[in-house]
């Protein structure tokens, strides 16, 4: 889950951490009044949307009166914003931050995110922050450090200090980069985050180091323990069948193919796109219905895939484990009878009651193209979606 920049400056200063002073807004009007409310000769309008490269986009204006924060106010509500990591089809601007002007004098980048492989939070820090990130990381990944911390003890003073001297803070800031690390940590594991990005975290003019933007994304699977977090969800940002979805506990992502997959189990859901690539097809979601589906869960999957206006066919593959096969076939049958199903059905099962399932989908009556083995499902999918 995906929050808005100022939702993460709110909950860093939740943690003692310094930003500047600003105001989320929902018109013109309201950009104006917080503008004044801020004081000063110099405002930031920034586009709020769950994706970087704003800047870049035109969603970020410096203004230098109050009139010009109501024409940027006017201009970057309701455009639709493209950048790098929105895609062509770009995100409409429905809120903004107002944020009182800073004194750049050099822009750095640390942020937060799990790993796996250590099983530990990495913490990355650069002396080049900025928009441009992303071609540090690529062409000079020198420029990036990084260190794993220890859960136990925390992100210690002597680990702190040392990435911040790294980056360039001179030896005045470096207790506020210290004491700005380590209540980032503390906000990212109290959080249950996955990743915290500050880009740029600033010093300014008289060595203040200030978190400038900030960028959070939190772990779905601890959400139930974290009522405030989810609070701060914006549909408008999210896909409306990820959000259905996600009501019935359902693993949903919509992608840009036109064959429709309802798996159980992430790992064999990626290996059956992955099937459906080799033959030439494009799968049109990725979809888990879990260990513990039942009909209704499977009715409802098969309602959310056919949103999908692009859908030329579905493969269902199931390996019967904890979830029984006949269990997935009535589901399937049920579905088909209910949204009266239009596009070739794919069925392959194996496992737990398999041959009872096999036997509920050939009394149906329904036109399902059975395959025995995954890569002859992927193979049919892949025709029926042509038109073979």
């Amino acid at each position: 889950m995906n929050i808005h920049e100022y939702q993460g400056k709110e909950i860093l200063r939740r943690f003692g951490v310094a930003t500047p002073r600003g105001f989320p807004c929902f018109s013109a009007d309201d950009a104006v009044r917080a503008a004044q409310d801020l004081g000063g000769k110099v405002w930031v309008v920034k586009a709020q949307i769950h994706a970087g490269g704003r800047g870049k986009g035109g969603g970020v204006k410096v203004a230098k009166s109050i009139a010009e924060v109501r024409e940027y106010a006017s201009k970057i509500l309701g455009m639709n914003l493209v950048t790098h990591q929105t895609g062509p089809e770009g995100r409409l601007v429905r809120r903004l931050l107002i944020e009182e002007g800073a004194d750049i004098r050099k822009e750095l980048y640390v942020g937060m995110v799990v790993d796996r492989g250590t099983q530990r939070v990495a913490l990355m820090a650069s002396s080049e922050g900025g928009m441009d990130i992303e071609e540090v990381a690529s062409h000079t990944p020198e420029k990036i450090h990084k260190i794993f911390i220890d859960p136990v003890t925390g992100l210690k003073d002597g680990e702190a200090d040392g990435i911040a001297r790294k980056i360039g803070i001179p030896e005045a800031s470096i207790p506020q980069a210290r004491a700005f690390m380590q209540s980032l940590y503390k906000a990212f594991d109290e959080c249950d985050a996955s990743l915290a990005e500050i880009n740029p975290l600033i010093l300014t003019g008289d060595e203040r180091v200030i978190a400038l933007d900030a960028k959070f994304n939190f772990d779905s699977n601890a959400l139930f323990r974290r009522p405030e977090i989810v609070a701060l969800r914006d549909p408008d940002e999210e896909d409306p069948a990820e959000i259905e979805a996600s009501k019935f506990d359902l693993t949903y992502i919509s992608l840009d193919g036109n064959i429709g997959c309802l798996v159980n189990g992430a790992g064999l859901a990626m290996a059956t796109m992955d099937a459906i690539k080799l033959y030439g097809g494009s799968p049109a979601n990725f979809l888990d219905v879990g260990g513990g589906a039942t009909t209704e869960k499977v009715t409802e999957a098969f309602k959310i895939m056919l949103k999908n206006p692009g859908l030329k066919a579905i493969l269902v593959n199931i390996f019967g484990g904890i979830m029984k096969c006949d269990v997935i076939a009535a589901g399937v049958v049920e579905a088909a009878r209910q949204v009266d199903l239009k596009v070739p059905l794919v069925v392959r099962m194996k496992g737990t009651n398999e041959e009872l399932g096999k036997k509920i989908l050939a009394e149906s009556g329904l036109p399902i193209i059975a395959a025995k083995n995954m890569a002859e499902a992927a193979e049919k999918a892949v025709k029926a979606a042509r038109g073979e």
